[in-house]
């Protein structure tokens, strides 16, 4: 097993820890970018406000454990992500989109507290049309120590009908005190991030925010003696390499040249509803990966 400690950045009111990409390990089946944010409770009349910003040839999948976000994008998307409920947003040849807190969340005093993670999509998908999905009617798998959320994929005798375009897991695990759960072989490639509480897998103790990449095609119980949340993620071992670039994932360096090159030309759409602001190109992304 690899346990992956995330790059912490500090916000103010909440931090973001970012798993994926690393020098260990750039991918995990699908998963190419794994953000995990909070918990944090923002000041009265503030809120988190992402500008619009442009993606090509991945998904970004948004999970909630606490909070709101307000969702806006470039076909006319809006949706109000709350817990429970998965926002699939496919960018395929391009999409821009917006996360802004909602006006009754900054009235309260916004809290934040999640997942951010993309996925590759496959060389036949990644030009496809831009598409976006918000699905709550999830499959739960429960008993009186264990309740897991599938959100996405197969797992546990269930299946999520939010759209996969490689096979892909992806479950939000609550495990109560003496809970268990098998993490069956049903996946190339796995992944556990401990969000909360304490638990371990097959006796070894996962590391808060850590990502734990399991040991392909071996059966394993995850477990808690206090209580824990777990994240749990993989998939479709790709071929290809992926290469990140700032919000541009690609098989293609060049594709990801052009997408640079159209977003500083404004060549990109626009979002409906929140057309005035937008995040300029860095010159030195925080998120860079490339492969030869």
């Amino acid at each position: 097993m690899i346990a992956i400690k995330p790059v912490t950045h500090d916000l103010g009111q909440f931090e973001v820890r970012r798993a994926l990409p690393s020098r260990q390990r750039t991918m995990v089946g699908p998963f190419i970018f794994v953000d995990q944010f909070g918990p944090g409770q923002l000041d009265l009349g503030s809120g988190m406000d992402v500008r619009p910003h442009p993606h090509i040839n991945l998904a970004t999948v948004t999970w909630l454990f606490e909070g709101a976000i307000d969702h806006r994008d470039s076909i006319g998307s809006f949706a109000t992500i709350r817990p429970g409920q998965v926002n699939l947003m496919t960018a395929g040849h391009g999409i821009v989109h917006s996360e802004r807190s909602p006006q009754a969340e900054r009235d309260a005093g916004p809290k934040l507290y999640g997942m951010q993670t993309w996925l590759a999509l496959p060389e036949a998908c990644e030009e496809m049309g831009p598409t976006f999905e918000a699905v709550s009617d999830l499959p739960v798998v429960e008993d009186q120590c264990a309740k897991a959320t599938v959100i996405m994929g197969s797992l546990w005798g269930k299946n999520a009908r939010t759209t996969t375009y490689a096979d892909t897991i992806y479950a939000d695990i609550l495990l109560g005190t003496s809970g268990a759960l098998p993490i069956d072989v049903s996946a190339d490639e796995r992944a556990l991030m401990l969000v909360g509480g304490q638990a371990s897998i097959d006796g070894m103790a996962l590391g808060m925010y850590e990502l734990t990449v399991l040991v392909p095609g071996q059966s394993m119980a995850l477990t808690s003696e206090l209580g824990g949340r777990v994240m749990l993620l993989g998939g479709e071992a790709f071929a290809t390499p992926r290469h990140v670039w700032w919000n541009f994932v690609s098989s293609s360096r060049d594709r990801i040249d052009q997408a640079k090159a159209d977003w500083k030309s404004g060549n990109f759409p626009k979002v409906h509803g929140d057309e005035e602001e937008w995040i300029p190109i860095p010159e030195q992304p925080n998120t860079v990966s490339f492969h030869e």
